[in-house]
């Protein structure tokens, strides 16, 4: 079958993302991209085979998806950070690659594995990898060998059509084949798009008509892993620049609801152990799903200009991607979950295809694949936080302690964001131009934000409307204070059994548990450990979920240096609860919470919450007593 001819152009991004480097994290974010940098991200490559001795760069250890992976999340944290060490590494990297690119174009390491030979998909990750390169460092070579490779891959894919991960993942592919065009302006990259999406996984139709409405436990399939769905998230929406096809911008919306009715979890994400395991809270979620559905949030906000793309990146970024890492990200998770009571090697679990040391805090528990690919969260997130908009304005998308280095109209404009946001209310924003000069701002106001104010220079505060970007327009000169006041009302939504979840502005809160560290195996710091519960889990709210904050206290303390901790998180609650003494554990994981409302007869105790991302053993869903 003939692909479909591409049209002339692209429709336009509602915002186009600013090159790598524009976006320097400061505060909280810095230290935050500091730790990743002084944890695995930035020592991986010095100890673990798969990148130390990766094929990519000469060495005889694997040379498919890690390298790439790796290399899609180290190139951004070496240029926010301006780390020097890391920088070096990554060019180290990019020098090979490109000095060994095939004479027919053909970008990786020729496979001894002959099923791997020519497999395009671990190329996709290398493009997304390249792409960032060359926005931070303008390399002349970058441009010419991602063309020439793609003419190969062209003709690949006529003589063998994407199959297995390229066919899930060629979204992926798409989106670095519209990057490369609107550089080059070559027309025939649009029918190489047109021919790859052809070719691949029909995701607008899957998830409209989504077929996984309860756990998977047989019939294991592409469609039903947990990666590909959550970087199919954005496939659409990729497609939709293309097609200019409402059914495609329908379908990504269809996927977040789908995925949300049956499989969400309360960090914003889906269950996938390893493949979609229904809405129970001890259920896992994969490491290498958080950092993708984020990617694929960043992309779709992007392409769609909507502030709940936006508003539900930030709550995975702030929930699920932090509790899924050992605080000083020396070792993450293959499984995080939201009921997450004990982590050690169970030979009975509760996880649908994933083996006994899945939710263990390690190198690489599982399976490889989150050790290479986890890198991209906080980096990715950090370069997203502001992006272009078309009427040459700026967009604020997510919200963290920042430095926006860019030009506008031809001329330098820096916005300085000063704030310990997602912690608090209040955001400060400095916006400086040497010149007068007159450009909107766009303010994405949160859902949750009932009340929100904004206030330019010594101007009258306005309403701000939830769920919206709002407009700001002034003519700036010098600089000009914007002081942006999100208020954080406590809010209960309901969960699996009728369960109560805790939450405030995009942080969702968990019970704080007592935790054990026990040093299972490897050398330290990158370790294995267990986390065993040193206090008790089992309660259940006493809580009024029309009005939340009668039953809740917050208190808060200055933010640390490591406020995705249990020990230094920034905010708490205190809430009034009573155990489930008959709510335990089962196959080796809390049990699924009892239906609520449930009665108890033991007393009164005062819990403290904390927030998930702080809580390496948490509670999250709770059974309520009202």
């Amino acid at each position: 079958m003939t692909a479909a001819k591409a049209p002339a152009s692209l429709r336009p991004l509602a915002f186009e993302p600013l090159p790598l480097g524009s976006i320097r994290p400061a505060g909280w974010l810095h230290n935050q991209l500091r730790i990743q940098a002084n944890g695995l991200t930035g020592h991986l490559d010095e100890f673990w085979p798969d990148i130390k001795d990766s094929a990519w760069i000469g060495g005889k250890a694997e040379g498919w998806e890690r390298g790439p992976y790796w290399l899609d999340g180290a190139i951004p944290l070496a240029y926010e950070l301006q780390d020097e060490k890391l920088k070096a590494k990554v060019k180290h990297w990019v020098d090979y690659i490109l000095a060994h690119q095939q004479p027919d174009g053909w970008l990786a390491p020729v496979q001894q594995d002959k099923n791997r030979m020519y497999d395009p998909w671990p190329t996709f990750v290398l493009f997304k990898a390249f792409i960032q390169y060359y926005e931070a460092t303008s390399d002349p070579r970058i441009i010419p060998a991602m063309s020439k490779c793609m003419t190969r891959m062209n003709t690949l894919l006529d003589e063998k059509p994407l199959s297995s991960w390229g066919k899930s993942r060629w979204a992926d592919l798409v989106w670095c084949v519209h990057w490369l065009y609107e550089r080059t302006g070559d027309h025939s990259l649009l029918d190489f798009a047109a021919k790859a999406h052809q070719q691949g996984e029909d995701w607008g139709k899957l998830f409209t008509q989504f077929p996984y409405r309860d756990r998977v436990t047989e019939h294991f399939d592409q469609t039903s892993h947990g990666v590909n769905n959550g970087m199919a998230i954005k496939a659409s929406g990729v497609w939709f620049r293309q097609s200019s096809d409402a059914k495609d911008r329908a379908a990504v919306f269809a996927a977040l609801k789908n995925l949300d009715t049956y499989h969400g979890q309360a960090s914003g994400v889906f269950s996938c152990d390893e493949h979609l395991a229904g809405r129970n809270p001890s259920q896992g979620t994969e490491l290498c799903t958080v950092v993708e559905e984020m990617f694929s949030l960043e992309v779709l906000t992007s392409v769609l200009g909507e502030a709940e793309l936006a508003d539900r990146l930030e709550r995975i970024t702030y929930n699920a991607l932090p509790a899924t890492f050992k605080p000083d990200m020396t070792a993450h998770q293959y499984d995080q979950q939201s009921n997450q009571v004990v982590c050690k090697v169970s030979p009975e679990h509760v996880y649908a295809t994933n083996n006994q040391d899945s939710n263990l805090y390690g190198l690489e528990p599982n399976f490889g694949c989150c050790t290479a690919n986890m890198h991209q969260g906080w980096p990715k997130f950090t370069s997203h936080l502001w992006m272009r908009s078309p009427d040459h304005g700026l967009a604020a998308v997510a919200y963290a302690p920042c430095v926006v280095n860019t030009q506008v109209n031809g001329k330098p404009v820096q916005v300085q964001v000063e704030t310990e946001y997602p912690f608090s209310e209040t955001i400060k924003l400095t916006v400086t131009a040497q010149d007068a000069m007159s450009f909107p701002l766009y303010l994405r106001i949160p859902a949750w934000a009932n009340g929100a104010q904004l206030q330019v220079g010594k101007g009258k505060a306005v309403v701000a409307k939830p769920g919206t970007f709002q407009r700001v327009e002034h003519k700036w000169h010098g600089s000009t204070v914007i002081t942006l006041h999100l208020p954080m009302q406590p809010r209960v939504e309901r969960g699996y059994h009728n369960s109560v979840i805790v939450e405030r502005g995009p942080l969702v809160y968990s019970l704080k548990i007592g935790q054990d560290w026990k040093h299972l195996r490897r050398e330290l710091p990158f370790a294995d450990w267990e986390v065993h519960p040193t206090t008790p889990w089992n309660y259940a709210l006493q809580i009024d979920p029309q009005h939340p904050a009668k039953s809740l206290q917050f208190g808060t303390k200055p933010i640390g240096d490591v406020p995705f901790s249990a020990e230094g998180a920034p905010v708490q609650a205190v809430v009034k609860g009573r155990r489930i003494p008959a709510w335990t554990l089962e196959k080796n994981a809390a049990a699924p919470p009892p239906q609520s409302p449930v009665q108890t007869t033991e007393p009164v105790e005062e819990l403290t919450l904390i927030p998930y991302g702080c809580a390496n053993l948490r509670v999250t869903e709770f059974p309520s007593l009202d």
